[in-house]
């Protein structure tokens, strides 16, 4: 096990500068556990579809082969879509976190069955994807939505909750959930006031904001010397990548 300081590195795979602030992260770090941040320079100003989840991937696996190559121990992809999640895995061989995945597996050793609270209806499908790849489609009880643009949450924050605790509470007594995790990472900060609602209502769940746990998960991860697979994200096959100068593979490890 390694014994020093262990370096995450959370991409946000979005183009709004801002959104996700240092002082944020800088609030993840514990002693052993540094917490830095990289915004991609393309793609999409929030990501709401799979459109968007699409063009963001490139930059962000352009920053996650860089992250390496600057010595980071782990990166996180801060967006619960986990854009360019397994493509980054067979560039890179430290761990690499996606929120999403990672959230959904946690809810489910916490509780029999687990919903998502996210931001718009049109996420639903994304979820339900997400969950059958983690193997986990059995115990998604439902994805439910407070309807608020990803870049409009903090605009009225305590309506922002409110919502959340009014979605999770449904989620808990109509649809059977044991556990509660937040569909947008830009909700950051929240788990605490939303763990609070349901209490008040005598619903005893936990509630996972991704970001944090998936920085924790990441770091674990390095400490104990753990990275996917290459037999399961083995190194692309070297050949010309045309349009894509930000990526530079180190195709001297590519696959046959």
């Amino acid at each position: 096990m390694r014994q020093d300081t262990i370096h995450v590195r959370v991409i946000v795979p979005i183009t709004t500068r801002g959104f996700r602030r240092p002082e944020a992260l800088k609030a993840l770090e514990s002693p052993g556990v540094v917490v830095s941040h990289a915004e991609i320079d393309t793609g999409p100003g929030s990501i709401e579809c799979e459109f968007e989840a699409a063009l963001a991937a490139p930059g962000t696996v352009a920053k996650i082969i860089a992250a390496e190559h600057e010595g980071v121990d782990a990166v996180v992809i801060d967006c619960m879509g986990d854009p360019g999640l397994r493509p980054s895995r067979e560039t890179v061989s430290i761990p690499v976190i996606g929120p999403g995945q990672t959230a959904m597996l946690v809810a489910a050793m916490l509780g029999h069955t687990f919903s998502v609270v996210t931001v718009l209806r049109r996420l639903r499908p994304s979820f339900e994807n997400t969950a059958a790849l983690a193997g986990v489609s059995g115990k998604l009880a439902s994805v439910r939505s407070v309807d608020i643009p990803v870049l409009a949450l903090e605009s009225d924050l305590d309506r922002t909750k409110a919502m959340l605790v009014e979605e999770a509470v449904k989620a808990v007594e109509q649809d059977g959930a044991e556990a509660i995790i937040f569909g947008c990472t830009g909700l950051l900060g929240c788990a605490a006031a939303v763990r609070e609602g349901l209490l008040a209502r005598g619903i005893d769940v936990p509630v996972i904001d991704p970001i944090p746990n998936a920085v924790a998960v990441a770091a674990a991860m390095a400490r104990v010397g753990l990275a996917q697979s290459k037999r399961t994200y083995p190194m692309p096959p070297a050949k010309e990548i045309v349009g894509y100068p930000a990526i530079e593979l180190p195709f001297g490890m590519a696959a046959e």
